[in-house]
């Protein structure tokens, strides 16, 4: 027992179960006290693999390499009728579809983009389950991510895949 003499307080001294005790109960709470922000990031990662399915089971790629976008009650994109070349996001769908098939050469060859997306999505939903489990918050994993070279390789990506949109549009 401690005393006061001894530079403690009156009672029992604190046990090792104690500490696990308040450390259970503050996990408890964190876990309760989740972001708004974590919640929005577990649904749209539960939902991605529904785009997968979606995907594969009621759109057809388009043979023009885009335009699957369409089916979804999306309107046509007027970039290749305005400028004389694709958007950006030309084809996205269609090498996402094509992606969601089984077909990963034809969805590179389609749109590189389209495949990263399909490959975000297969992978979201585990990873959010797995730091989930982890006690961790969605929100806050998200943004370790958001980091000027992974802003810098996305940028890289989309331009690199717009180019070769255009390589293969404009000399097909």
């Amino acid at each position: 027992m401690r005393t006061a003499l001894s530079g403690g307080t009156f009672g029992p001294a604190p046990r090792a179960s104690d500490d696990r005790a308040v450390v259970e109960t503050s996990e408890r709470a964190e876990r309760a006290a989740r972001s708004t922000e974590h919640w929005v990031v577990l649904a749209f990662a539960l939902l991605a693999p529904a785009g997968l399915l979606v995907a594969r089971y009621f759109l057809v790629p388009s043979p023009d390499g885009h335009g699957t976008h369409e089916q979804l009650g999306l309107p046509p994109c007027r970039a290749i009728d305005w400028f004389g070349f694709p958007c950006p996001g030309c084809g996205v769908t269609t090498s996402f579809t094509l992606a969601s098939r089984g077909d990963l050469a034809g969805a590179l060859a389609t749109q590189p983009f389209g495949l990263v997306m399909f490959a975000l999505a297969l992978a979201a939903a585990p990873w959010a389950l797995w730091n989930l489990a982890r006690g961790r918050d969605l929100y806050a994993e998200l943004n370790r991510f958001s980091t000027r070279p992974v802003w810098i390789a996305l940028g890289v990506l989309i331009g690199g895949s717009w180019i070769y949109k255009i390589a293969i549009t404009l000399g097909g």
